[in-house]
């Protein structure tokens, strides 16, 4: 015991130096919001951030292992965001859908979240200013594009500041907890598609009845033991549910992409992607001769996506990811060419690419 008592000394010393030094930490974040305020600049800069988490994961030898680092910083960096000015995040809510996890894993515990009732609304609310970005869904690695995302990028002039990676593991929530009870299911139609095996071959039977998010089914399920939800971990915590099933998802590596919007790019990484949209003239080989820059410049495509334009019958636009910055000259080059041939072409965004 006295062997134990002098490692729990040893951590009791620590704990009070990395206490002195988060305060020592958090005094020159107050003397930087001073000098903000004087120079009049943004107090939100992402790219600081950004390169205060790559120095501490090139420094960290370990045994810490790095993604714990890095959300860890991710919350002393929310809350040192908070002192000089809270950051406000819009997001497709209610709180406790997966877009809402993902905004916390981008923002921290101390930004402050307005949840919005569609994706329509959270651009709105970046465009009028009452949030300085929004978090939005784009793809899922098995079930594909959300194109209500790609179609607001028609008429907005918003860009993409950053992407996230998140991984989507599904849960079948109730009351009791318990699989004999349930009457009815509750979810999001994305997330039934991806445990729609797993649903088949356990509860063939019972129906399955269409909500706005996972986090509102799991709003309903809490007001009947008969009715269970699929939906987060985070959904189970907020509504007080059990878990009948955890990870009913079919596919384990079940992956979804959420961007985040914002007035204005994000400046070059050095391990950037480049969004753009744009139209072409109705005519033989015209996205061949549109492609054809991309490979003359060594420039990777790592998504070519199209949608109806809704102006004209017929009449597509299609939406393109690139590697590289719009910075990069031979990304800038090629743009510009493939501009020559496009009836209508917008850069969306050049932006980090996520882990």
């Amino acid at each position: 015991m006295s062997e134990l008592s002098n490692y729990r000394k040893q951590i009791d010393n620590i704990d009070s130096k990395i206490l002195e030094l988060l305060n020592e930490r958090t005094g020159v974040v107050l003397e930087i919001k001073k000098t903000k305020e004087k120079q009049h600049i943004k107090p939100h800069s992402p790219e600081r951030e950004r390169e205060i988490l790559e120095r501490l994961k090139k420094l960290n030898i370990g045994p810490f292992p790095n993604d714990v680092l890095k959300a860890i910083y991710r919350e002393i960096l929310s809350v040192s965001l908070s002192l000089e000015q809270p950051l406000k995040v819009g997001y497709l809510g209610p709180s406790a859908t997966f877009t809402h996890l993902a905004a916390q894993r981008q923002f921290g515990s101390s930004a402050e979240y307005l949840p919005e009732t569609t994706i329509k609304a959270v651009f709105e609310a970046v465009m009028r200013g009452s949030a300085q970005y929004g978090v939005v869904p784009i793809e899922n690695s098995t079930e594909g594009m959300v194109n209500y995302t790609l179609d607001m990028f028609i008429d907005s002039d918003l860009k993409i500041a950053a992407e996230i990676m998140l991984e989507i593991s599904h849960n079948l929530l109730s009351k009791t907890g318990k699989m004999s009870n349930i009457k009815k299911i509750y979810s999001y139609p994305q997330a039934t598609a991806q445990c729609r095996d797993w649903l088949e071959q356990n509860l063939p039977s019972i129906p399955i009845i269409e909500e706005t998010s996972t986090a509102a089914a799991a709003k309903h399920a809490s007001k009947d033991p008969s009715f269970a939800a699929v939906a987060s971990e985070l959904a189970a915590t907020i509504y007080n549910l059990k878990f009948v099933k955890k990870g009913i998802e079919d596919h384990k590596h079940n992956y979804t992409r959420f961007l985040v919007i914002a007035e204005n790019f994000s400046p070059k990484t050095g391990k950037d992607k480049t969004s753009i949209m744009f139209s072409v003239k109705d005519k033989p080989g015209a996205l061949y001769s549109i492609l054809q820059p991309f490979a003359k410049h060594k420039i990777n495509l790592t998504k070519i996506e199209s949608r109806p334009s809704r102006r004209k019958a017929w009449e597509y636009i299609f939406f393109v990811d690139t590697e590289g910055h719009i910075d990069d000259k031979n990304v800038k080059k090629a743009i510009d060419e493939v501009k020559k041939e496009c009836l209508y072409l917008k850069v969306l965004g050049s932006y980090p690419s996520a882990e």
